[in-house]
């Protein structure tokens, strides 16, 4: 029998040319110069630069209190509220406006997603005054009856190197809200939000963690294309694993091996019980299934599936405890060259 997991510690030189033929050399040379300073897009390697939204977007914005915005905006989801699952054309269209934005185009992105009533607004977070770029539908009416969500991008911090996705918002209570805070507690994140209770639609049509047919998806599938590791947000009720305050999983795959073991260490100091599932059994709460990491483990792209308890939502300083580990996860991939070193 495995201890009490309650009871774990907390704890080269060359012939002169002639004069002409110097003189043309420092005139191209000169012109050289000139093009590099100019702001183009290759450095001396040839290689592209990171990606800035065009005018001085990054810089500004609405000014808001980003995670009262987006939880007031989940507060509004219910099990009886509306869900219209997307057209494939419809979910196409989303994908690319979010990978305009990631590359910097946000006059191109909302060119591309007014074809689905979609815009980008950029917002500047009150608390911790960095700029982000949401991506939602234009209309609030038609938001509550489709329920396709919404993407938040970090802004003017260079590339995106992470995503957090919260596929159950109020069904998993408050799991969004971790979701929310972890993207605020490191840089080069994007958050993709589901827009709809989870038992909205028909049958399993808006359990967007399980249907490949919705915007959620179509998104997920975009940034992990683009090797973006992630970290999906759920929650379980407390006796569907007594004893336990969260479970890591690397889902299907195990390209998050390290990242999941990196996260259950920082949970155990903060004093949360971890049913660690690379280890032990953690029931059908291991996100085996689970279509986004499907697909990450087909790509070789870490993945991790994390469940946290109604406990440990529940309680403001667990909560906290809980972001605080995930941050430091999602710090350690926004630091990192690329998505392939976060698996080493």
């Amino acid at each position: 029998m495995r201890p009490d997991p309650r009871a774990r510690a907390r704890v080269a030189r060359s012939v002169r040319p002639p004069r002409a033929a110097t003189l043309a050399a420092l005139l191209s040379l000169v012109v050289l110069g000139a093009a590099g300073c100019s702001g183009g897009a290759g450095g001396s390697d040839g290689s592209s630069q990171e990606p800035r939204p065009s005018g001085s977007e990054a810089t500004t914005g609405k000014v808001v209190d980003l995670r009262k915005r987006i939880t007031a905006f989940t507060g509004r989801l219910s099990a009886d509220g509306g869900y219209r699952g997307p057209g494939p054309a419809q979910r196409r269209a989303v994908a690319d406006g979010v990978r305009l934005t990631l590359d910097g185009d946000l006059a191109a992105a909302r060119n591309r997603l007014a074809a689905v009533g979609w815009t980008v607004r950029t917002l500047r977070d009150r608390v911790g005054g960095r700029a982000f770029a949401e991506l939602a539908d234009t209309d609030t009416t038609t938001a509550r009856e489709r329920g396709w969500g919404r993407v938040y991008v970090g802004l003017g911090d260079g590339r995106a190197r992470w995503s957090v996705q919260a596929p159950h918002p109020v069904a998993d209570l408050r799991s969004e809200r971790l979701a929310v805070d972890t993207l605020l507690a490191a840089p080069r994140g994007v958050l993709v939000l589901a827009g709809a209770h989870r038992d909205a639609g028909a049958g399993d049509s808006a359990d967007v963690a399980h249907r490949e047919d919705t915007v959620f998806d179509a998104v997920c599938d975009l940034l992990a294309g683009r090797g973006l590791p992630a970290i999906q947000v759920h929650g379980f009720a407390d006796d569907s694993l007594p004893g336990e305050d969260v479970v890591v999983s690397t889902g299907r795959g195990d390209a998050a091996r390290r990242p999941a073991e990196r996260l259950a260490d920082a949970l155990d100091r903060r004093g949360l019980a971890v049913c660690r599932a690379a280890r032990e059994d953690c029931g059908d709460l291991e996100g085996r299934r689970n279509v986004q990491g499907v697909r990450a483990d087909a790509l070789r792209v870490p993945f991790l599936h994390v469940e946290f308890s109604r406990s440990v939502r529940d309680s403001r300083g667990s909560a906290e405890d809980a972001v605080g580990a995930l941050g430091e996860v999602a710090r350690s991939w926004s630091e990192e060259p690329s998505a392939d070193a976060s698996r080493s």
